[in-house]
């Protein structure tokens, strides 16, 4: 789960151009929308795109969304659980 953790950030922040922020920076319960990360709704579509490309998961339901992308602990436990790839 770890390395899934690991992973996730490091994609988030490659997807997202999130140039000034590090890795170590991003804590695995920080908000990844609000407060947190600052992400907005297009974010989360790119976000969306990302689980179906590199995890084979496909959200139709934002709702699902909403509660999958709280944090990297939530988007890790998730994909843990439902990826095909």
């Amino acid at each position: 789960m770890e390395a899934l953790k690991q992973e996730l950030k490091e994609k988030i922040i490659d997807v997202l151009n999130l140039e000034d922020i590090a890795v170590e920076d991003v804590n695995d319960n920080d908000p990844l929308f609000g407060d947190g990360l600052g992400l907005d709704s297009i974010d989360a579509l790119e976000l969306i795109v990302m689980l179906d490309k590199d995890y084979g998961i496909k959200l139709a339901d934002p709702k699902e969304g909403k509660a999958i992308f709280q944090s990297i602990e939530t988007m890790a436990k998730y994909i843990s659980e439902n990826r095909t790839k």
